[in-house]
């Protein structure tokens, strides 16, 4: 028997959810995990958060005291607009209707939403004030999740996170700094992109991790809190540090195909209501997570 609080953790064989696992157990948390895929992890139960009576039936079991929703549709270029709804408003909805009947003691719940959900019209510093603007179908999801999330803050402790862009080894090259990354890795002569004269907001998948950690440590229910480095860096700025570190140059193609009308020129994310709530946070400089990235085996 073990005295350890128990942590749920959606989507444990994501690319997010192996980081949070693995810090999650380094401050002694007993983790659990669901996801629709089978694994060979312990402590995993194979389990479709869209099936709300298997779902029900695995909490049951499980009993956790906190929970983490990491599960969900990721990658905005998917086919399936369907599946955005499906799997990011009604599996979370679907989540809480389980968790408000079958854990009743749960301490903390924690749900990934998106910085998506600002759009890319507004200039500037991001913070949660900052209008909604969703701009494809994975952002409305996500903000439709968040809207309904609010319907059941009364019957159980949520937080909302909204992540800007985070990155790391193990991310797909479905996403853009792997993609760059593993082309050097090949050492590829060219790549192709699209407006590289754009700043963007990157962390480290760790500290990500560690955000989430000390946020469900500190259970700021009813909180929605965005989860940024504040620093910024243009594409042109992430190719020239992959250039260093590789130790050659590559030729960027402009795709235009890759080009988004409209595009805002500088996203940037306010970190300080996050660390007002777990104290002193902060993300490693981005050369040193392409750097990490590169000398991984992993692609």
């Amino acid at each position: 028997m073990t005295n350890k609080k128990r942590a749920l953790v959606t989507g444990l064989n994501g690319f997010t959810g192996h980081y949070v696992a693995a810090e999650l157990q380094s401050a002694g948390y007993e983790v659990w995990g669901i996801g629709e895929n089978s694994s060979a992890l312990p402590n995993y139960v194979q389990v479709d958060i869209t099936h709300l009576p298997a779902l029900q039936a695995a909490l049951t079991s499980i009993q956790p005291q906190v929970v983490l929703h990491l599960a969900g549709i990721a990658f905005v270029g998917n086919a399936s607009a369907d599946a955005f709804y499906q799997v990011n408003l009604i599996g979370t909805r679907n989540l809480l209707a389980a968790l408000a009947s079958a854990a009743p003691q749960v301490e903390c719940v924690l749900l990934a939403s998106s910085a998506n959900v600002y759009g890319n019209s507004t200039e500037g510093l991001l913070d949660e004030s900052t209008p909604t603007n969703p701009a494809n179908d994975y952002a409305v999801s996500k903000l439709a999740m968040e809207m309904m999330a609010k319907l059941w803050m009364d019957k159980l402790p949520i937080v909302i996170t909204r992540p800007f862009n985070y990155t790391g080894v193990g991310q797909t090259e479905s996403f853009l700094l792997p993609k760059i990354i593993n082309h050097f890795k090949r050492r590829a002569s060219y790549i192709e992109l699209g407006n590289c004269d754009v700043f963007r907001d990157f962390s480290d998948v760790r500290s990500l991790a560690q955000a989430y950690l000390r946020l469900i440590q500190a259970a700021p229910a009813g909180q929605t809190v965005n989860v940024s480095s504040g620093i910024n860096y243009s594409l042109n700025q992430v190719i020239t540090m992959a250039e260093n570190i590789a130790g050659y140059q590559i030729e960027v193609r402009i795709n235009p195909a890759f080009v988004r009308a409209n595009e805002v020129r500088t996203l940037l994310g306010s970190s300080a209501k996050l660390q007002s709530i777990i104290g002193a946070w902060s993300s490693p400089p981005l050369q040193d997570t392409l750097e990490w990235m590169f000398h991984s085996p992993l692609l």
